[in-house]
């Protein structure tokens, strides 16, 4: 029950940083600029929000795939409509709770395709840790491509959202802490050793041991190749959906890979700091378009019809999902009546 009331707490908090967020970026727009901000985004051709949205299915898919190459050193082959579908729902559910997605599409996928819910939270962890190198690559290639443009912003904004959190960290109290969980993991290792023969301790080491087994699937990968292709496909896509969002508007048309790279990096946090990214996403977008030179108003107004194309985008094919999924694991008549 506790547990429930801080994740509760945890969502409002940054729900509640999301709605402040959007309220401090219309605060500062006064009725010319209001006027200016609506005019692109009625101008816009949305056309182009098409291959956006088709962009942002197709890395879906390509997540999809991944996870399901995960899957298969546990010795399961799932079926790519319900794994797809999973993948889907698990984003719908992350709109309404932060990380909610991660356990929910975990349990969809264990339902329909009978593979131990255990087992699956460890390859989630293993696919964030690859999501979280990718970040970290797409923002070092941003920075050092265009240290004299962004650098300075970039460093400004780390430093901004997470500097007094960095700052905690002094090297004695990070050996100090490294110190802790060693004792902490070595004393919890040597208990469920020693009360093994109580039933209760075997069911939390048989769920341990099948989210080690999820975590570690990635060295047992047959195909590492296509679990690297879809790695990096999946964030091309990311750049692909930015950059046809930039030809979208006549004021954002002419801006290049560089651009859409920067904000890319940027809108990734923005996504990190508040549910969906609700608030945070055009605020940050508008910041770093306007390093490149772009108005306040058309950075807005960019960063607005970007996130909203990516949050209906969810809502829709999750709803989709949904509806589908029963669906499409129906029994055959013969075999549900037997």
């Amino acid at each position: 029950m506790k547990k429930k009331v801080l994740s509760v707490l945890q969502y409002l908090l940054f729900l509640g940083l999301g709605i402040f967020l959007v309220w401090w970026s219309l605060r500062k727009v006064d009725e010319k600029d209001w006027e200016e901000c609506k005019n692109a985004l009625l101008n816009a051709n949305y056309w182009y929000i098409i291959p956006v949205v088709i962009a942002l299915l197709a890395s879906h898919y390509s997540r999809a795939l991944r996870w399901k190459l995960l899957m298969e050193p546990l010795g399961y082959k799932t079926r790519i409509s319900n794994t797809y579908m999973a993948v889907l729902i698990g984003y719908l559910a992350n709109l309404a709770i932060p990380r909610l997605g991660e356990v929910l599409k975990c349990t969809v996928l264990a339902r329909y395709e009978k593979v131990p819910a255990d087992k699956l939270v460890g390859t989630i962890v293993a696919e964030r840790a690859f999501d979280l190198i990718c970040l970290i690559i797409v923002m070092s290639i941003t920075f050092f491509t265009q240290a004299d443009i962004i650098g300075e912003y970039f460093g400004n904004m780390i430093n901004k959202n997470f500097g007094a959190k960095i700052a905690l960290f002094t090297p004695g109290k990070i050996a100090l802490l490294v110190i802790i969980l060693a004792v902490l993991v070595l004393g919890g290792v040597f208990l469920l050793k020693k009360l093994s023969h109580i039933s209760f301790i075997q069911k939390i080491n048989k769920i341990i041991y099948g989210i080690w087994q999820g975590l570690t699937s990635v060295r047992y990968i047959k195909n590492k190749g296509w679990f690297f292709f879809h790695t990096a496909f999946i964030w091309i896509m990311y750049l692909v959906s930015v950059q046809m969002g930039m030809w979208a508007m006549s004021e954002t048309a002419g801006f290049g890979l560089k651009t859409s790279l920067s904000c890319l990096s940027t809108g990734s946090i923005a996504m990190i700091i508040t549910p969906s990214g609700i608030g945070a996403y055009p605020v940050f977008i508008q910041e770093t378009m306007a390093v490149y030179g772009v108005k306040n108003t058309i950075g807005l107004a960019f960063g607005w019809m970007m996130w909203t194309v990516q949050f209906f985008q969810i809502l829709i094919a999750g709803f989709i999902a949904l509806a589908l999924l029963p669906y499409f694991n129906k029994q055959p008549k013969e075999v549900a009546h037997a």
